[in-house]
């Protein structure tokens, strides 16, 4: 890898950081050894063929779903509160 210049005061402001000149010396410093990891990162990550699963449909298949209406009777039977075809609940959001 060649030795990249980075431009700490040009990169602090594009981030909004506030640095300071011992901090710029700093990061002066550890910003090439921190990419040239990244760099060793990539290169082996381009090594290994990405795993592809096959994708598959983990739903049901409703090709026969039941009739409509088939259960309303019967689960309204089992509610304790009904108003015609519908469950009757006790308010609970007060409306202004």
């Amino acid at each position: 890898m060649s030795v990249l210049q980075v431009d700490i005061r040009s990169l602090a402001k594009l981030a909004r950081l506030e640095v300071s000149d011992a901090e710029v010396a700093k990061l002066e410093r550890e910003i090439p050894g921190i990419l040239s990891l990244v760099e060793t990162v990539q290169k082996v990550a381009t090594d290994v063929p990405a795993h592809q699963p096959a994708l598959r449909n983990v739903m049901r298949d409703d090709a026969s779903p039941h009739a409509s209406g088939a259960y309303t009777e019967t689960l309204l039977a089992a509610v304790p509160g009904r108003e015609g075809d519908k469950i009757a609940v006790k308010q609970v959001i007060s409306r202004k």
